[in-house]
């Protein structure tokens, strides 16, 4: 079995077991990152945390179940870039500014509407890290709905210099989402300092992170479907 099969294997017994325990709302998990049962919860859980109090700067996905992660941060005043969803635009990340928008904006339909694209050359350097995620161990290894957009995005700020040794990545998940195998990893992936339930912290580590975008991990297509990627590999 490839790391990819055993990847997608996990994925489809996640989004089973949360389907069957109604962990998550219609139409269901799978092909998602789950919106799971309880992720306010596990929103207000990480607000108490140490490192995200003295996140100043905080780079986030832009999925469902991490919207009350964002609506929080920007409630605290606290500078958020979510991710264009499937890195979609030249720019990559929205500009949330809570000087400048309401935590509507956290939404990313609104922020469409609202706040403006940004790319690394003139983004601040990221505190804290919100990734979404299907299937997570206690190692900090995640595996995400596949399509490797999160692993892409922390690449770039990586290569940017943007994300550093002193920042924190977590995950905000409900508990059936954490499983007790060591989960499948490869060079490009990376993993997670702090995964948050509604109802846990755990702690994890050593983290492992790529060294920036790994370009042989890529296909063509992936990389002339992101605009950012493409622009950098044109000028390669």
């Amino acid at each position: 079995m490839t790391i990819d099969d055993a990847k997608r294997a996990v994925r489809e017994r996640v989004w089973a077991a949360l389907d069957a325990m109604n962990a998550v709302p219609p139409p269901g998990a799978a092909g998602h990152i789950p919106a799971f049962v309880g992720a306010e919860r596990a929103a207000h859980r990480l607000a108490k945390l140490d490192a995200w109090r003295s996140a100043r700067v905080v780079k986030a996905n832009p999925d469902v179940a991490q919207l009350p992660v964002r609506e929080q941060a920007l409630h605290e005043g606290k500078l958020v870039y979510m991710a264009v969803p499937k890195i979609a635009k030249p720019l990559p990340f929205y500009l949330l500014d809570p000087a400048q928008v309401d935590a509507e904006a956290a939404a990313s339909k609104r922020a469409a509407e609202v706040a403006p694209t940004v790319g690394p050359d003139t983004m601040r350097p990221v505190d804290l890290v919100v990734c979404g995620t299907v299937a997570v161990d206690r190692r900090g290894t995640r595996i995400g709905k596949g399509a490797g957009y999160s692993d892409i995005e922390v690449a770039l700020l990586i290569e940017a210099g943007l994300i550093g040794p002193s920042t924190t990545i977590v995950t905000t998940v409900h508990q059936l989402q954490v499983v007790d195998e060591d989960l499948p990893e490869t060079e490009h992936d990376f993993s997670v300092d702090l995964i948050v339930t509604p109802d846990d912290i755990i702690e994890c580590g050593p983290n492992r992170r790529p060294r920036g975008i790994l370009w042989d991990h890529l296909s063509p297509a992936k990389i002339e479907a992101i605009p950012v990627l493409a622009q950098r590999h044109a000028a390669r």
